[in-house]
């Protein structure tokens, strides 16, 4: 009994050898049939050269590298056109990156009014309620303040709706104008 156990565990453990020898003949064969296109994953990705995801530069943007060597070069007395225009795409875009950064500013700070005012109106909520004869004795005007800081609070997160959709729409404006962004946080 115990030599027909020896036997299925030792069959057992030639068959899993031979699952994984199948594998990696699978594997490598299925590497050598798809040579014709080239397909990416984590053992086959290079690791020294970039990948293009686009496809190779276009002339387009070899132009624009060139533009700002012509600008540096003397002209001679003569304004050169492409400079010219250069310099100008340079000044919008650092206009549109100080409107947007301006844009953000605003919303970090309307967001941190938003906070506070947040923040007093837990502490004056727990004042009110951690107090049964306060609320007895004031429960009127808790009211009509209550109503008034909830009336801020959406004020303040209106206005903050708003100046977001104004930076979406600098933003897409930019984007659409052919600025490059900062990456966002």
């Amino acid at each position: 009994m115990a030599a027909a156990i020896l036997i299925l565990l030792g069959g057992g453990a030639a068959y899993a050898q031979s699952l994984g020898d199948y594998a990696r003949a699978a594997r490598k064969a299925k590497l050598q049939s798809a040579s014709t296109t080239r397909h990416y994953d984590n053992d086959n990705l290079p690791k020294t050269e970039q990948l293009s995801v686009v496809g190779p530069a276009s002339n387009g943007s070899a132009g624009n590298a060139q533009a700002p060597a012509t600008a540096s070069a003397p002209t001679g007395g003569t304004k050169d056109p492409k400079a010219e225009a250069a310099t100008d795409r340079q000044k919008a875009t650092e206009e549109m990156q100080k409107k947007l950064d301006e844009q953000q500013k605003k919303i970090d700070a309307l967001n941190h009014e938003l906070e506070l005012a947040q923040r007093e109106y837990r502490l004056r909520a727990a004042e009110m309620y951690s107090d049964a004869g306060n609320r007895l004795r004031n429960a009127a005007q808790w009211d009509k303040e209550d109503a008034q800081y909830k009336q801020e609070i959406a004020e303040k997160q209106k206005a903050i709706d708003a100046t977001r959709q104004e930076l979406e729409n600098t933003q897409e404006e930019a984007r659409k104008a052919g600025v490059k962004q900062k990456d966002q946080e």
